[in-house]
């Protein structure tokens, strides 16, 4: 699959001195929703605003379908849709007129029925003529939407979709997604939702203190999380695991007094019932158990809090 978004070596940095972001290489393939995880002040809506040529960056490019963001700012642009987070739009304009303006911002020419199949795809027709003003949290999200699609982009942008919108809604934006990557939209998504970029993503990246520190595709990371470990308490101390155990691959803890043991939940045979069969051949005696699942919040917060 190609890439239709290339950061190379992208760096930025504040007359302050502060380093917003430090030599970031990233690309986002044609057709995918890329989640882009991170703490407040990670990064990740200075990346944005750059690719999105809000923002300059120190050193490095961006190339949007071919474009650079900086020299061919106009045709790079064009391919960009953006939602921030804010919900920033005319209180007392109507729906449909708010989403035709903003096609007309990008210099296309008026055409009614791609705004109508815009608000339909959004479940926003029949409030058409409904002043934003009377729109509910979750309506006025998806104007956002509906706006930064007006003019037809190949690329949206999400910075934080769900903020604020109560579950039901956010599922029901969640299928939203879904609409638009089928139609062939390439999507962007900011969340402080792990559970959002779970059900959502193909990819997960992860940016902290402005690096990208992990990119990875979700069904490596889900497999990763279909990993469960069982730790053993021994009732004596073990100097080394018997060779006899090394099938295993057993952790054995600084204090010998414990082991760990990996397998994976979705396999069809843990290899537990075995392991306890051959730790009692081997004279190994076991005083407790216990068992622990990973979860992609744990991944998340063990990369943020590395040093």
């Amino acid at each position: 699959m190609s890439s239709i978004i290339s950061v190379s070596n992208l760096s930025k940095a504040y007359g302050s001195g502060f380093k917003a972001l430090n030599g970031i290489n990233l690309d986002i393939k044609r057709g995918e929703i890329f989640a882009l995880l991170g703490p407040n002040g990670a990064g990740k809506t200075t990346l944005i605003s750059i690719i999105c040529g809000i923002v300059n960056p120190s050193q490095g490019s961006v190339s949007i379908g071919g474009h650079d963001i900086i020299r061919d700012y106009r045709a790079a642009r064009s391919m960009i849709g953006l939602v921030p987070q804010e919900l920033h739009t005319d209180a007392f304009e109507s729906v449909w007129a708010t989403v035709s303006f903003s096609r007309g911002l990008f210099g296309k020419p008026k055409n009614p029925a791609h705004i109508e199949k815009v608000l339909k795809d959004l479940s926003l027709w029949d409030k058409k003529d409904s002043k934003i003003i009377t729109l509910s949290g979750g309506m006025k999200r998806r104007v956002m939407i509906a706006k930064a699609l007006s003019h037809e982009p190949q690329i949206l942008f999400l910075d934080e979709p769900t903020a604020g919108v109560d579950v039901e809604l956010r599922k029901g934006m969640w299928e939203v997604v879904r609409t638009l990557q089928a139609s062939g939209v390439t999507i962007i998504l900011t969340t402080h939702y792990i559970e959002e970029a779970e059900e959502m993503a193909d990819r997960i990246g992860v940016i902290n203190k402005g690096e990208i520190i992990l990119i990875e595709d979700k069904a490596t990371l889900m497999q990763k999380l279909g990993k469960k470990h069982l730790t053993l308490q021994l009732q004596n101390k073990l100097d080394a695991i018997p060779e006899t155990l090394a099938a295993y691959h057993l952790e054995l803890s600084a204090d010998g007094r414990a082991v760990t043991y990996d397998y994976d939940t979705k396999g069809d045979r843990t290899g537990i019932t075995s392991l306890l069969s051959d730790l009692r051949n081997a004279g190994i005696r076991i005083s407790d158990l216990d068992t622990k699942q990973s979860s992609l919040e744990d991944i998340f917060v063990s990369l943020v809090r590395a040093p």
